[in-house]
């Protein structure tokens, strides 16, 4: 079983971005939504659980996806008010590794203009946690 120690460190006088990894800032709990759920399930969710966005799986791809914070609100348009987790679930969100530090995790998020990344198993490309910009705030902040 891997350990990793999630206290940031303390005193530092830079950014330790790159001397930790992905692994020590992640979260490990998923939140998922069933494709088929509504707007209003995925808002209940995303509140209930205190999160800016949820796992969608079982996409018509047969793939997983995410729903964001601002996926939902862009869902909240009339047009759109009897879409579902399924449709508005991003099948291209964006990915990093465990094992990536989180100056290369920032720098992605930066780059794709996102506040989220899925980190996925290196061997099944499975999600096995979510990356937000806060959890790296959490790590620079120190």
């Amino acid at each position: 079983m891997t350990t990793f120690d999630s206290t940031p460190p303390t005193g530092a006088t830079e950014f330790p971005l790159g001397r930790y990894t992905v692994l020590n800032a992640l979260q490990l709990d998923l939140i998922e939504c069933p494709a088929d759920a509504d707007v209003r399930s995925v808002a209940r969710t995303m509140a209930e659980h205190t999160v800016h966005c949820v796992v969608v799986r079982n996409l018509e791809s047969g793939d997983w996806g995410i729903v964001s914070d601002l996926d939902l609100m862009a869902a909240m348009r009339p047009e759109l008010a009897d879409a579902t987790a399924g449709q508005l679930a991003a099948t291209d969100p964006l990915t990093v590794g465990p094992a990536d530090t989180l100056q290369r995790a920032a720098q992605l998020m930066v780059e794709h203009q996102t506040s989220h990344a899925v980190v996925v198993d290196p061997v099944t490309g499975e999600p096995v946690g979510i990356l937000s910009t806060l959890d790296v705030a959490r790590w620079a902040a120190v």
